[in-house]
C-alpha cells in the first residue's frame, strides 16, 4: 500500500466501480432473482431449482454441457499439439500457422453461419455432405431413376420393398415391354430414343422405356416417336421366388435375357427407383453436438496450437537430442520428453477451453436448425430461451444462470491456484 493508500483507492476506483457494476451486481442478483417466481413479486424459495432439475431440456442441456466439456478441450488440445509438433521443423510452418490460426479472426457468428451453409443436407449446397456422397459415389452405383414407377395398367404389381414385378411370365422370341412413368426430365434428358427390341431365338428381349411423349398424344404401351430409353436399370428374372437371371438395360431401353429366363416374371428391383443417396443428416437429432462441436474445434484447435508451439519453443533441444543419442524413436521422445515438458501449457490450454466450452451460446442458436435446438440445447442456449423466450421465466433462468455458476467456479479455481504455483516458481 505504501505511505499513500488514498492515492492507491483513487487508482483502485475506477476498475472497483466497473467490476461491481458489471460482475458482483449481477451475480448476486441473479441468485436474489433465482428465489422468486416468473414476475419477481413472490418468493418461491427452491422451487427454481427443483423446476430446472426436473425439466428435461435443462436435463438435456446439462448432459450436452458434459459433452462439450469432454470433447472439445480434448480434441482442440490434440489437435494444437499435432500441428505444433508436425510444423516445427517444416520451411511452410508459419504459413500453416497462419491458416489454422486464422479461424479465430473470425466471429462465432460469423462461424455459425458457415458452418449452417457447411452442414447443409443437400449435397448441392453443403461442403460436407458434397465431399460425403461424392466417396459414397465412389464406391456405390446410384440409382437411375428415383421416383419412377410403371403405370398402373402396365401390368406389374408392386411388392412392399418397391419393387415390381410383372404379373404375367415372360417366352422367349416375344419380347416383353416394361413402359415406366414418373422419371425426372433432368434424369432422361439426355436419353437416346427408345428402341423396340428385336425377337431372338432362345432369349428373352425387352424394352424398358420413359411412356410419355412431349407435348401429349401417343398411345401407352408402345413405344412412340421422340420417347426416351431408360438404361442401366436392373431387370430380374424370377421363378419360384428365386431369381434365375439378371441383366441390365442399354442405352437404347433395351436389354436381353438367356433361355433359362423362359417362364419367369421379370421383376424391377426397388433400388432402380430409390432415392439417391443424399448424405448425412449432420444436424439431425443424433448427431447435431458432435457437429457443432466440429465447428468449435475448428475455430479453437489455432489457439491451442499457438500456445503450444510457444511452450513447445521453450523445451531445452538437450533433452531431445539426448533421448535420440540413447536410441528413443520420435514416438518415445514426443511421449517421454516433449509432452511432460509441456504439461504446464497444456493444462492452461484445456482448462481455457473449459472455461469458455461451460459459456457455449452463439456456435448452438445459430447452427443448430429448429427441430435439433432441443437436442443440442447447452445451459447457456437454456439460459437465453427460459429469460427470454416465449414462455418467459427469468426465476427459473437466473437459477440457470447460477447452476452454471457454480459449474465454472470450480475450473477457474483451479486455474487461478496453477497461476499462482507458476508466479512462485
Amino acid at each position: 500500500m505504501g505511505t499513500r493508500p488514498w492515492l492507491v483507492a483513487v487508482f483502485l476506483l475506477p476498475a472497483l466501480v466497473l467490476l461491481g457494476a458489471l460482475v458482483v451486481y449481477p451475480i448476486g442478483y441473479s441468485v436474489y432473482r433465482s428465489f422468486f417466481d416468473a414476475s419477481g413479486n413472490g418468493f418461491v424459495g427452491l422451487d427454481n431449482y427443483q423446476e430446472m432439475f426436473s425439466d428435461d431440456a435443462t436435463k438435456t442441456a446439462i448432459k450436452n454441457n458434459i459433452i462439450w466439456l469432454i470433447l472439445a478441450p480434448t480434441v482442440s488440445t490434440a489437435l494444437g499439439l499435432i500441428f505444433a509438433v508436425l510444423t516445427e521443423r517444416v520451411r511452410w510452418a508459419t504459413a500453416f500457422k497462419l491458416i489454422v490460426f486464422m479461424p479465430m479472426a473470425i466471429s462465432m457468428l460469423a462461424a455459425g453461419i458457415i458452418f449452417r451453409l457447411v452442414y447443409e443436407q443437400d449435397p448441392d449446397k453443403g461442403v460436407a455432405n458434397a465431399m460425403w456422397v461424392s466417396v459414397h459415389d465412389s464406391f456405390s452405383e446410384s440409382p437411375p431413376f428415383p421416383g419412377a414407377h410403371p403405370r398402373p395398367t402396365a401390368g406389374l404389381d408392386e411388392s412392399s420393398n418397391g419393387s415390381f414385378t410383372t404379373k404375367d411370365t415372360v417366352r422367349a422370341g416375344d419380347p416383353a415391354s416394361i413402359p415406366l412413368v414418373a422419371a425426372k426430365r433432368g434424369d432422361i434428358s439426355g436419353a437416346q430414343d427408345a428402341k423396340a427390341a428385336e425377337p431372338e431365338s432362345g432369349k428373352v428381349t425387352g424394352t424398358v422405356w420413359f411412356d410419355f411423349t412431349k407435348g401429349g398424344g401417343g398411345e401407352q404401351g408402345a413405344i412412340d416417336k421422340g420417347e426416351k430409353a431408360m438404361a442401366d436399370v436392373k431387370i430380374e428374372a424370377v421363378k419360384d421366388g428365386k431369381v434365375v437371371a439378371r441383366t441390365t438395360s442399354a442405352a437404347d431401353g433395351t436389354y436381353t435375357l438367356p433361355a433359362k429366363a423362359e417362364g419367369a416374371q421379370l421383376r424391377l428391383p426397388a433400388w432402380n427407383f430409390s432415392e439417391p443417396y443424399n448424405g448425412v443428416d449432420w444436424l439431425g437429432p443424433s448427431i447435431v453436438t458432435p457437429a457443432i462441436i466440429g465447428s468449435y474445434v475448428w475455430i479453437w484447435a489455432g489457439f491451442a496450437m499457438v500456445l503450444i508451439a510457444a511452450g513447445l519453443a521453450g523445451v531445452p533441444r538437450e533433452l531431445m537430442e539426448a533421448a535420440r543419442m540413447d536410441g528413443a524413436n520420435e514416438w518415445q521422445v514426443f511421449r517421454r520428453i516433449t509432452v511432460p515438458m509441456l504439461a504446464p501449457v497444456l493444462s492452461v490450454v484445456v482448462v481455457t477451453l473449459m472455461i469458455n466450452v461451460m459459456k457455449i451460446f452463439d456456435l448452438v442458436y445459430i447452427i443448430a436448425p429448429g427441430p435439433s435446438q432441443d437436442d443440442a440445447n447447452v445451459l447457456a442456449l437454456q439460459l437465453f430461451q427460459s429469460s427470454f423466450g416465449t414462455d418467459v421465466n427469468q426465476g427459473l433462468g437466473s437459477a440457470i444462470a447460477v447452476l452454471l455458476l457454480l459449474l465454472v467456479l470450480p475450473v477457474m479455481i483451479i486455474n487461478i491456484r496453477r497461476i499462482r504455483r507458476e508466479s512462485r516458481r
